[in-house]
């Protein structure tokens, strides 16, 4: 029986399309042990089991975007639009394709995707803080330039008055 992967390798191919993490139909059949054409025939076979939130098919612009970014060429390939699957569409279909690996492996794809959102959760607390740190220094800024303006008016040595020429009435 092969290996199951680690979880760094799962994490690796977690993507964040539409603005959520997914994985692709080719890298979870590879995970459970399956072929790409077996898991999709299992999803086709109970769409009630994977509602939009779950599985979505990527669109032409998404996917020659992932070609892009991976490099790829469009020699050989799938013909269809690859399936995206949630954390909870990665779990059910493990349940669909129901092999002992796919069980398994499901365990530790849960487990990738729980600490990629921590991950991701704690570096939203910090960006949060360097953002509120970046606005008090924007106030402090304006506050310093108003005292350094104040300081130069002061040191400026005072301008003599200037006698009145001219009859007084």
């Amino acid at each position: 029986m092969e290996l199951i992967p680690q979880e760094q390798g799962i994490e690796i191919q977690i993507l964040d399309i539409r603005g959520q993490k997914v994985i692709l139909d080719v890298d979870l059949a590879r995970l459970y042990g399956v072929e790409t054409k077996r898991l999709n025939q299992q999803v086709k076979r109970n769409l009630e089991r994977f509602p939009i939130d779950f599985v979505f098919r990527l669109t032409e612009d998404e996917m020659l975007s992932l070609k892009l970014q991976n490099a790829t060429s469009n020699r050989g390939g799938r013909r269809t639009l690859p399936y995206a699957f949630t954390e909870h569409g990665a779990i059910m279909a493990a349940s669909v394709l129901n092999t002992p690996k796919a069980v398994e492996t499901s365990i530790y794809i849960v487990r990738a995707f729980i600490k990629m959102r921590t991950y991701f959760a704690q570096h939203k607390e910090l960006a949060d803080k360097v953002n509120e740190l970046e606005a008090k220094i924007g106030k402090h800024d304006a506050l310093i330039v108003n005292i350094v303006t104040a300081i130069k008016q002061l040191m400026e040595p005072p301008k003599p008055q200037k006698k009145e020429i001219g009859f007084k009435v």
